[in-house]
């Protein structure tokens, strides 16, 4: 299980160099990344590591949030101002109701 984990961190982090040197979102290199090697790909993982892929898949969540959490700009949302409030409020109360 420890190694199919360093093959899926491994060939994440390079997807993820490959597509910012595309000049895309590094993050969308990690995502066809993991479906490449998973499952619905090439199958290349055990059985244990997907009993706890679930797990796997929250920490990644988590770590997807602080990325593009930590990567917002003070300035810049005070430039948009409304708009950004707007954006982020409605959709919230409308999924509550």
């Amino acid at each position: 299980m420890i190694l199919d984990l360093a093959i899926l961190f491994f060939f994440g982090f390079l997807g993820g160099l490959l597509f910012e040197w595309l000049r895309l979102p590094g993050l969308i290199g990690m995502l066809l990344v993991g479906i490449l090697l998973g499952p619905h790909g090439f199958d290349l993982f055990s059985d244990a590591l997907m009993g706890i892929s679930y797990d796997l898949r929250l920490i990644a969540l988590v770590v997807i949030l602080l990325r593009a959490g930590l990567g917002l700009n003070k300035r810049q949302l005070q430039a948009v101002g409304k708009t950004a409030v707007f954006l982020a409020i409605i959709p919230n109360l409308l999924e509550g109701f």
